[in-house]
């Protein structure tokens, strides 16, 4: 065998592994899209649920205040 047909033959092999590997590169981007997507989706889903808790907190912590409030009074009411 010649090395012009061992050439000849290397460049047909790497011709063809140029658009094996577009498909490949172009199915991992498709995949890495999807995993961004359902990452963004679930992001928003825990920003919504921290900012209706932080809410509830907001909600629940001057109630916690005065109810410490009354505790106080009524332990110095009774005298302890």
């Amino acid at each position: 065998m010649s090395w012009q047909v061992v050439n000849l033959c290397l460049n047909v092999v790497s011709t063809l592994c140029w658009p094996v590997c577009f498909v490949w590169m172009h199915r991992i981007g498709v995949r890495q899209e999807e995993l961004l997507r359902r990452l963004h989706g679930q992001n928003k889903r825990i920003e919504d649920l921290s900012r209706a808790e932080h809410d509830l907190i907001k909600e629940v912590h001057p109630t916690v205040g005065a109810i410490q409030a009354d505790v106080k009074d009524v332990k110095d009411a009774l005298g302890q």
